[in-house]
């Protein structure tokens, strides 16, 4: 495995080079993740005047979900490691309406923030892909005052979301991407049951609670989900550009052929996803 910087400026490269995809597909990314969303929003609990930081935040969907609960007199601190999520997430939340949140370059394993500073931590399917997760929960409870919460999601096992298990699958056998390594940045690193749990307690949160969440993604078309997980996935879309013009047919031959019970007569696709959700307090 790369060490701890190689991994770090890997990811934040793939991530810089998703942004745009990201921003592009936002509208298919928060319908699907709403739930997840409302979920950890509500189990933080915040209240009007209080204070959130939302970590890996992405594209921020979670954190100004939040900024309506805290409203004007509160704050809302949308961060991420990659200069180009954040710019997309600004400019999101410049659209928003919501004057009580701001967006700045972070890194979750080390939060540029005071202690005892926030009164919940959000991170919606962030800390998964950070190379040190227990750095970063760490960091999470250090920023958080007494009795303050936080509330994240992580992917459960990949056999429970077909949404990323067909097209890996394909890419992993003609050889475009390996298997991730074990405790390698990775969407399914805490898919097995306990994980999420024994992470919480070890970096010193109290009261866990952790739940499986299902939501659905959608799209017209099985073109229209090959193009969203081209643009948006940082494994499939530079695996995608490496092929020749033959793969690719022969590729989403196969890649529609194992999505094909999930396709409606219309044509529509509604894929099945499973996320874990996770609550603790300081």
């Amino acid at each position: 495995m790369s060490n701890p910087s190689e991994l770090r400026s890997q990811q934040r490269d793939r991530w810089e080079a998703a942004a745009p995809g990201w921003e592009q597909r936002a509208a298919t990314v928060a319908s699907a993740g709403r739930p997840v969303a409302e979920w950890l929003v509500a189990a933080v609990d915040l209240k009007p005047g209080q204070r959130g930081l939302e970590a890996a935040g992405g594209l921020g969907d979670v954190g100004m979900l939040a900024a309506e609960t805290v409203g004007e007199g509160g704050h809302v601190l949308i961060t991420d490691g990659a200069g180009a999520m954040v710019q997309a997430a600004a400019r999101r939340a410049a659209l928003s309406g919501l004057p009580q949140v701001s967006v700045e370059q972070m890194e979750a394993e080390w939060l540029d923030a005071e202690t005892a500073s926030f009164d919940a931590v959000l991170s919606r399917w962030g800390y998964m892909l950070v190379v040190d997760p227990e750095a970063a929960l760490s960091e999470a409870r250090r920023v958080l005052v007494g009795g303050g919460k936080i509330a994240l999601a992580a992917w459960t096992t990949l056999d429970q979301n077909p949404w990323m298990a067909a097209p890996r699958a394909l890419l992993e056998e003609i050889e475009l991407i390996a298997s991730p390594p074990p405790g390698a940045p990775d969407p399914f690193r805490f898919g097995e049951p306990g994980i999420v749990g024994e992470l919480l307690l070890s970096a010193g949160f109290i009261d866990v609670q952790v739940e499986a969440l299902e939501l659905v993604w959608r799209a017209p078309s099985l073109d229209q989900w090959w193009e969203h997980m081209r643009l948006t996935s940082s494994v499939v879309g530079r695996a995608a550009a490496e092929l020749s013009p033959a793969q690719h047919y022969e590729l989403r031959e196969r890649f529609d052929e194992a999505l094909a019970p999930f396709v409606a007569a219309d044509g529509s696709v509604a894929l099945p996803g499973r996320s874990w959700v996770a609550s603790a307090e300081v």
